[in-house]
């Protein structure tokens, strides 16, 4: 396990982009797999967050917790940059209400689940961002509906059911953290415990590639059917990460913020919360029906688009790091 463990940690991102192309070819080759798959996105995205949770130790979210400058520096990120940036992506569709309403619900919202796991593949600070992740739902409950009105108009506020929201944060967050704050309490007293944590702890990789092929694999035959209608949002997705990589970077620097939480900044900043606005979008009127597979075409472009985040943040941050320490020296 050791050995195998050490591979696939070292050739990680190969294998997350071999994960998204079988979750591709089997959604194409099999369109009728992809209901099974639905179902399966939220418990595998469940225990990938299990074990995610599993090596953050509750001690260090309780101190995470503490760290004003970060948090808010995150809120600010999230909750008064990006709504602009999301607002003047979205004028590209202002003429189409369903994919309007799909580019403003997936970029208006802050990804509370996998962010974690990418954050930590790229040594930023995980626990931070998890002591993070329930005031960030918070927000972002509140303050959807208003931007929504602001960006989209108020008849399209009235379409939707906010509930599910509260569905995917009980299953996605509460269970996972739940159940391993229980096995971290056993790893203490018992042996099996430090056993399920050690096993979880090197099946982060397959976990994570499970998650991918099976997300991208269960919309992308649906995707494709409407390829023509939806490639004017891939440009807008695209243009979104590149623009949050530098706004991340930008604010993590203003906020003199360490390399690990300016990392975790940057991936706050750029994945969105598509698996849990699915549901919302989903649940909208037969009118919208290119809504859902906005949402979905920004989660296949951010997967992509995270894979590349792993070698570019941690190289970039390396550089800011040291043109920090050489501004340092000249001030002295």
């Amino acid at each position: 396990m050791t050995s195998a463990t050490a591979w696939w940690d070292r050739h990680q991102v190969w294998l997350y982009v071999a994960a998204i192309a079988f979750g591709v070819v089997v959604g194409l080759v099999l369109p009728a797999a992809g209901p099974t798959l639905s179902l399966a996105t939220t418990p595998v995205l469940a225990l990938l967050l299990f074990a995610t949770f599993l090596g953050v130790p509750l001690i260090e979210v309780g101190r995470a917790f503490r760290d004003i400058r970060f948090l808010g520096t995150v809120l600010v990120l999230n909750f008064l940059l990006v709504p602009l940036v999301a607002f003047g992506l979205s004028r590209f569709v202002a003429d189409d209400r369903a994919l309007l309403l799909g580019v403003l619900l997936v970029l208006l919202t802050p990804c509370v689940d996998y962010v974690i796991v990418f954050t930590g593949l790229a040594c930023g600070a995980r626990a931070r961002l998890l002591a993070a992740t329930p005031l960030l739902m918070l927000v972002q409950i509140v303050l959807l509906p208003v931007y929504l009105w602001l960006f989209a108009g108020g008849a399209v506020v009235a379409d939707i059911d906010i509930a599910p929201f509260a569905e995917a944060f009980l299953w996605i967050i509460v269970v996972p953290l739940a159940a391993a704050a229980i096995v971290q309490a056993l790893a203490r007293r018992h042996r099996i415990g430090r056993r399920i944590e050690r096993f979880f702890a090197a099946a982060m990789v397959p976990l994570m590639m499970a998650t991918l092929a099976v997300v991208v694999g269960s919309q992308i035959a649906d995707v494709g059917a409407q390829a023509a209608a939806l490639a004017r949002l891939v440009p807008i997705y695209v243009g979104f990460l590149a623009i949050m990589l530098f706004a991340g970077l930008g604010t993590g620097r203003l906020a003199r913020l360490p390399v690990p939480e300016t990392r975790a900044l940057v991936f706050s900043g750029a994945t969105r919360n598509s698996l849990v606005v699915l549901p919302l979008a989903l649940a909208l009127p037969a009118s919208f029906a290119l809504t859902p597979l906005a949402v979905v075409t920004q989660t296949l472009v951010e997967l992509v688009g995270m894979v590349v985040f792993l070698r570019v943040v941690p190289t970039l941050t390396r550089v800011t790091g040291r043109s920090s320490v050489r501004r340092a020296r000249r001030g002295r």
